[in-house]
């Protein structure tokens, strides 16, 4: 959120400040702020609690305002507590791992930082690290934005990020969430979608929607007009074999070729990819 951001630059700026003296003054002007608008929060709340079904209908409607939940996370009013939250965030995205042969486990919950692990073909997988700040990311932004940090196994060609109280960090490359409309893609069928100008392959495989870059990985010819049957994706141009719903690794040979995956989420009914 653009507020968020705001503030979240202001204290960075205040934190900068050279005069040790007037650092110390506008961090206890925020404390105190901070203080007044939590104790004003915390009777807000309590009334609507106190007006029985039609405050109930009110504070409800509050909390899925964002920023009206961030505030009431931040000062420990949120109705949901921190670990059932990040736990349903990961079943929203689990089955977008899960569709490319990958999962995610949750290692602790300890002082508001989260302990998670890749595993399957997501551990060691090249795409862990899109996997990780596309999908799992935008979840915990959304549902836990509280939590301070992440800790992550199973990743690989990946440092380490540092966190701040606050946020969590945001990745150098932002990526751009776009919803497409797959209406008639039922069964097991393909077709093809352009977002930012590039070539999307998307697949109905058994229910579950997969996206890919449609790119041949051997021979780097469209992908979407190849016969797609249980899963498997064969090129029209030269026949080799892709597993969707094992991250588009090649069946058969010896020849370590993978399909690009997309990250793509469905929510609320919507279908969204991202494309960096």
């Amino acid at each position: 959120m653009e507020i968020v951001d705001r503030v979240q630059q202001l204290v960075a700026r205040v934190e900068a400040f050279d005069d040790p003296t007037a650092r110390a003054t506008a961090q206890e002007l925020l404390d105190a702020t901070l203080e007044m608008y939590g104790d004003g929060l915390e009777r807000i709340v309590q009334a609507l609690d106190e007006a029985g079904e039609p405050g109930a209908k009110v504070k409800d409607a509050l909390v899925s305002d964002g920023v009206v939940a961030s505030l009431l996370m931040i000062h420990g009013l949120y109705p949901v507590d921190l670990e059932t939250r990040v736990q349903e965030a990961l079943e929203r995205v689990r089955p977008y791992m899960e569709s490319h042969g990958g999962g995610v486990e949750v290692l602790g919950l300890e002082d508001d930082v989260l302990r998670l692990r890749l595993h399957g073909s997501c551990d060691g997988c090249p795409s862990s690290a899109s996997t990780l700040e596309l999908a799992i990311k935008q979840e915990l932004e959304e549902s836990a934005p509280d939590l301070l940090g992440i800790e992550v196994e199973g990743l690989v060609e990946q440092k380490q990020p540092s966190f701040s109280s606050g946020a969590l960090p945001l990745v150098s490359a932002e990526p751009s969430w776009t919803t497409l409309d797959v209406a008639g893609l039922d069964g097991d069928k393909a077709t093809r979608a352009t977002v930012n100008g590039t070539r999307l392959l998307l697949a109905n495989v058994g229910g579950t929607l997969l996206a890919y870059r449609d790119t041949c990985a051997a021979c780097r010819s469209p992908l979407v007009h190849g016969a797609l049957e249980g899963g498997v994706l064969t090129c029209p141009s030269c026949s080799r074999q892709f597993a969707l719903p094992l991250a588009g690794r090649l069946v058969g040979g010896t020849e370590p070729l993978q399909l690009t995956p997309v990250p793509l989420l469905v929510e609320d009914g919507a279908v969204k990819v991202a494309v960096a």
